[in-house]
């Protein structure tokens, strides 16, 4: 944990994915304080009519594109916001994605619901200064 999960209608070859996870975890870990090693990302392409919204009441459905990003807690509010905005830029950026119609949710953890073997078992919580 993190786990960073884009869900999109598009199909997108592996090094523009690989572009985007590079560029969208280098930003986490920096913003977040957390160590690069522990950042999951996944772009998950549902296909076409994947993902859907309705942008206005009595309106119709449109493809939208849906960032999850399952965080341990701690971090403050403003902090999560510029977060948001950064991961956002780097997927209209590198995907074209529309900023009208890509959302980012957060969802929190405490440390000992993330587990990593390879770092030691359930992460810690997390603390200022981390990384």
């Amino acid at each position: 944990m993190p786990y960073l999960q884009l869900d999109v209608n598009e199909h997108f070859p592996a090094e523009t994915k690989q572009r985007l996870a590079r560029a969208i975890s280098e930003s986490y870990a920096e913003m977040m304080q957390v160590d690069i090693r522990r950042i999951s990302v996944a772009i998950r392409e549902l296909g076409e009519g994947g993902v859907w919204r309705i942008p206005e009441v009595g309106g119709e459905p449109v493809p939208v594109a849906m960032l999850m990003l399952d965080i341990r807690r701690g971090r403050p509010v403003e902090l999560r916001m510029e977060v948001a905005k950064t991961l956002c830029a780097h997927c209209i950026e590198i995907l074209g994605l529309r900023e009208d119609r890509l959302n980012v949710e957060f969802t929190q953890h405490d440390g000992d619901e993330m587990y990593h073997p390879t770092l030691g078992g359930f992460s810690p919580d997390w603390k200022p200064g981390e990384a």
